[in-house]
């Protein structure tokens, strides 16, 4: 099992004297400067003057240009979107990094594929919150944690860890659990969630509706049942609580045998050859490199994706069922806080 830390195993004294930077005030940016901030650390918040850079400020942080902030800190909490944060590392960060700074991701994705090289002497690490923004503030202001993943690279004497955690304990992350990881693992664990497990859902969803509509059922009852119900995340949330497969104890025994007699035949063969595939693409770079191409290229293909998702009849019954779904998401709202 991967190490784990909590909080009684980590010193936050490695983080005294040292200048915290936040760059970027999106979800992840905004929940963990207010909690570094709670925890007794007054972080510099940089960001481009938009709608963040207003939040920054409704929230009392002097707002100062990435680049002004990346001078000052010698920790440097880098929170933009991957795809964005290549060319701004290039052009406000790299030039003021010395020797001796700390860059921290909250992903491993650009420095596994080497988007992002940073110089030599200059530590870098990765404190992954395991949860969206919100939750990591609204967590933390209840006195709970989240799971978090941490990492140093190229730590021959322990000191990034070291760095790395105690950020992961002024953030909240260790009063549930900090798990010793790496960029290679969060980069692939997160990958191939986003391009075989969702997609493999997503696509059984559509089957799902494609053939009940075709045998007659109504559509908008359709839509209900599979997910404007809510009964997704109540199978999630009792996954949390009973287990993977003790959940199903929750369901009738007709579920409960339906489901586990029926498992397998939802992954035959060739199934499992595109999930070989999926997996390959994700650690040997082929979808990086197909990533930044489609970027390159004005991103054609991703609004064509989009366009057909939302031309699909479930998009349309969707907006018939328009003020059902705005009731159900309130409670989904509340149970992420």
């Amino acid at each position: 099992m991967a190490r784990m830390y909590r909080d009684e195993d980590v010193d936050m004294g490695v983080l005294a004297g040292r200048r915290i930077g936040i760059v970027g005030y999106g979800n992840q940016g905004q929940a963990q400067a207010l909690n570094l901030r709670d925890s007794g650390f007054v972080p510099l918040v940089g960001n481009r003057d938009d709608a963040y850079a207003s939040r920054a400020a409704a929230d009392g942080f002097a707002v100062r240009p990435i680049a002004e902030v990346a001078e000052a800190a010698d920790i440097i909490l880098f929170l933009i979107p991957d795809e964005v944060q290549p060319q701004v590392y290039q052009e406000q960060i790299r030039p003021h990094l010395r020797p001796g700074d700390v860059l921290c991701f909250a992903s491993g994705y650009n420095i596994y594929y080497r988007a992002i090289v940073p110089p030599e002497g200059v530590r870098t690490i990765m404190v992954a919150p395991r949860m969206i923004g919100r939750a990591v503030r609204n967590l933390y202001q209840q006195q709970l944690g989240f799971p978090c993943l941490v990492a140093g690279e190229n730590d021959p004497d322990g000191g990034a860890m070291r760095i790395a955690l105690a950020l992961a304990k002024a953030i909240g992350a260790t009063r549930f659990g900090a798990f010793e990881s790496s960029f290679r693992e969060e980069t692939v664990i997160d990958l191939f969630a986003e391009q075989m497990l969702w997609p493999g859902i997503v696509k059984l969803c559509l089957l799902y509706f494609e053939k009940l509509v075709a045998n007659g059922c109504d559509p908008e009852i359709v839509t209900t049942e599979l997910h404007l119900s809510g009964e997704f995340v109540e199978i999630a949330k009792a996954m949390i609580t009973h287990g993977f497969f003790g959940q199903l104890k929750l369901h009738s025994q007709t579920s409960q045998y339906g489901q586990l007699s029926r498992a397998d035949r939802m992954a035959p063969p060739e199934l499992l050859a595109q999930v070989d595939r999926a997996i390959d693409e994700v650690v040997s770079g082929r979808f990086h490199t197909e990533w930044v191409r489609e970027q390159q290229a004005g991103k054609p293909k991703m609004r064509e994706l989009w366009q057909q998702a939302l031309e699909h009849p479930l998009a349309k019954s969707e907006a018939k069922l328009q003020a059902l779904r705005e009731i159900v998401a309130r409670p989904c709202e509340d149970r992420s806080q």
